[in-house]
């Protein structure tokens, strides 16, 4: 399904936020997650389904200074 990933579409084959954050190859305790603008906390992501379309954003901490 097509999805808005950071603002870009993308195509992916995950069902549930979880999945999508192990598609993408990140590390899951080190990106925060919203849905729809909504935050998502880390305990939720295997609970919320994805929808074609839906805007996702993947946050994660910028190192160095």
């Amino acid at each position: 399904m097509i999805l808005l990933v950071n603002g870009e579409p993308r195509e992916v084959a995950a069902c549930d936020l979880d999945a999508l954050v192990a598609e993408l190859e990140l590390e899951p305790s080190g990106v925060a997650t919203a849905l729809n603008r909504e935050f998502v906390p880390r305990g939720e992501r295997g609970a919320t389904l994805l929808r074609a379309h839906d805007a996702v954003e993947i946050l994660s901490p910028m190192q160095g200074g």
